[in-house]
Order: C-alpha cells, then sequence, then structure tokens
C-alpha cells in the first residue's frame, strides 16, 4: 500500500453513531441491558473475552457506510478494553457470537441482511429473538457457521446450546436468559444481582447482630428488660 494511500485510510472518520435509536422499545433496551450484563459478569475473569451491545462495527477499511450495531455481541482473543467503535480490520476478529433482539422494524432485516452479513464475516453463531413473540416464525432463531455457511440449530423446546459461550440460550416464554449446565443456574440480571446483593448485606448484618449477642449475653438481657 503506498504512503498516500495510507494516509487517506487512516484520515477517514468512523462515526461512533449511525443516528438510529438504540432500541425499539423499553422490553427491548431492557433485555439488550440485562444480556449485556449477564455475559460481562460471566466473563468478568477472563481478560481475552469482549462483550458489547449497540456498537457500531466496521468491517470494510475505508468505507464508513459499511457498517452495523449488533444489539448484543461476544469476541474471543481481543483486549477487553472500552471501544468507542470496533474495526474489524484493526481486531482481527470478528464477533464469535451475536444476539439480535428482533422488533417490528427490523426483523426482516435480522433474518436477511444481517444474517448474510454475519455469515461473510464469519460470525460463528448467530442468534435472533423476538421478545414480543410476533414477527419470527418462531421465538429463538439459531445459526452456527460450518465451512463458512450458516447451518440452523435445532431449537428444542426454546433451548439451544452456545458452543461458544458455554451456556444455553433459553427462552422462558416471557424473555430470553442465560441458562449456565454447569452450575444448573440462569445467569443473573442486573437486577436480580443487585438484589442478592442486598440480601447478603443483611444477612451480614443479622449475624453480626447474632454474633455480638453471644458474645454479649448480659447486654441484651438488659435491653430485653
Amino acid at each position: 500500500m503506498s504512503l498516500r494511500k495510507k494516509d487517506a485510510l487512516t484520515s477517514i472518520y468512523y462515526p461512533e453513531s449511525d443516528g438510529e435509536p438504540l432500541a425499539e422499545t423499553d422490553i427491548h433496551a431492557q433485555l439488550i441491558i440485562d444480556l449485556r450484563f449477564a455475559l460481562k459478569s460471566h466473563f468478568r475473569d477472563e481478560p481475552d473475552v469482549y462483550v458489547s451491545s449497540n456498537l457500531l462495527l466496521y468491517y470494510v477499511e475505508g468505507d464508513p457506510k459499511k457498517r452495523v450495531a449488533p444489539d448484543v455481541f461476544l469476541v474471543r482473543g481481543v483486549e477487553k478494553k472500552p471501544r468507542r467503535i470496533y474495526k474489524l480490520w484493526e481486531e482481527g476478529r470478528a464477533p464469535d457470537m451475536v444476539v439480535e433482539v428482533s422488533s417490528r422494524e427490523t426483523w426482516r432485516d435480522d433474518l436477511h441482511r444481517k444474517w448474510q452479513l454475519y455469515q461473510r464475516i464469519a460470525v460463528k453463531e448467530y442468534f435472533i429473538f423476538d421478545p414480543e413473540y410476533d414477527y419470527l416464525p418462531e421465538p429463538v432463531i439459531a445459526y452456527k457457521l460450518e465451512e463458512g455457511a450458516y447451518e440452523a440449530l435445532e431449537v428444542k423446546e426454546g433451548r439451544v446450546k452456545s458452543e461458544v459461550l458455554g451456556l444455553e440460550i433459553v427462552d422462558t416464554g416471557e424473555t430470553l436468559r442465560l441458562y449456565d449446565p454447569r452450575s444448573g443456574q440462569f445467569l443473573m440480571t442486573e437486577m436480580e444481582a443487585e438484589g442478592a446483593r442486598r440480601r447478603a448485606q443483611e444477612e451480614l448484618i443479622r449475624l453480626r447482630h447474632e454474633l455480638d449477642r453471644l458474645r454479649h449475653p448480659e447486654a441484651t438481657d438488659a435491653e430485653n428488660r
């Protein structure tokens, strides 16, 4: 590559926003938040696993129009650090897993254009979920890349295994959850994690009070008189 061409490529501006809304409804927005939180928490101790959502991914160097913003995605083998955008040619790795939360406005795009794009850039697993149970042929549609082409994965009783994540993608009938077969539990959402922390703090306070009572029974007796 000539120096002039290289300078021209490096001077191209890749915007951080495409002007599109991040989510169509509160249901879509909350599910994206929940999935991102669950994945980031689950892989928090793995330094080369990056999780993001609604981040613009540019897949052709020199053409800012060639971009997509996956609802939720995970990449293995890249540094876990904040990014303003994701440039495929700089990172050297496409997302290993993408989840698109379909809506009235996006389901056709998810099934066709994005399906073709994710296959072309070699996203290993692609999951599409309809939180309104209204637009897709099935609430969960899953694909796995095999020899450069997507093959549909069987979704049995609302569950499908993600080899990339080591987790199950589960349609509960109300929303989409991530299930860890090793622990036998769903990954927590942020609200559930906050509730668990609060209960743990309350239990710690109760145990401290109980320990103080056992150490100083005379003080407890005096209080009860």
